[in-house]
């Protein structure tokens, strides 16, 4: 059953040195992502799973000790999704950006104990199959939490990654709401073909987060929403 949860938005700026002189003007969304992990670790959760978007190569499961890193974006970073383990179990293919940096805020924020878990999601995949992962994922031990990663609209200005769509705003406005009061029907409800044309990383994983609660009652917080850089980043925790 679920739990908790803790959504975090997915770029790799969010990592200080990847950002480099930029790195200040994402204080304030590091800041409300180590609040949402707090709430996590408060649940006291049996498994953690973080949920990503992914291409190709990093889409299906991830095992604990499987690592990471941001050399293609120009930094010598590796990073490990939770506790080391020994070689012969883990999968040689590296996490998906999404998921490196989810196991990037967990070591920063000393997550340690509970057994961690990574899924990188197609940006494509269906509704119904977002939420039937979801129902699985809580299935998967009596207490379950999610480090659910992914951003909104990245069409937001005209100096976004992909332009200024006026359908953008409006798009996000209504997931941070949803995020915010924890309204699955209402993250189930969001447009997989608008989400594509306005490159919404999030509404996949989002949409499994919605899949997993169905019916565990949690509530939600919205602890971050803005778009410094064009593109919809957004912070919120269930519990």
């Amino acid at each position: 059953m679920l739990v908790a949860a803790a959504v975090c938005p997915c770029p790799p700026l969010l990592v200080p040195e990847v950002a480099a002189g930029a790195a200040p003007e994402l204080d304030g969304a590091r800041t409300a992502c180590t609040d949402a992990l707090g709430v996590l670790a408060a649940s006291r959760p049996d498994l953690l799973i973080v949920i990503g978007p992914a291409d190709l190569a990093g889409r299906g499961t991830h095992p604990e000790g499987a690592t990471g890193g941001f050399q293609e974006f120009g930094v010598d970073l590796d990073v490990r999704l939770g506790r080391a383990v020994g070689t012969d179990t883990v999968a040689e293919r590296p996490l998906a950006p999404s998921l490196a940096v989810g196991a990037w805020l967990l070591s920063r924020t000393g997550w340690a104990g509970t057994p961690v878990e990574a899924l990188g999601v197609g940006e494509p995949l269906e509704t119904a199959r977002c939420t039937e992962t979801g129902r699985s994922l809580a299935a998967r031990a009596d207490r379950v939490a999610l480090l659910v990663m992914g951003d909104g609209s990245a069409c937001r200005t005209v100096k976004s990654p992909g332009y200024l769509d006026e359908r953008a705003a409006g798009f996000d406005a209504e997931a941070a709401r949803a995020l915010g009061a924890a309204d699955t029907g209402a993250l189930i409800a969001l447009d997989e073909a608008l989400a594509y044309e306005l490159k919404a990383a999030g509404r996949a994983p989002w949409q499994v987060l919605a899949g997993a609660a169905e019916g565990a009652g949690l509530d939600g917080r919205l602890l971050y929403d803005d778009a410094p850089y064009g593109v919809g980043y957004m912070v919120a925790a269930w519990a």
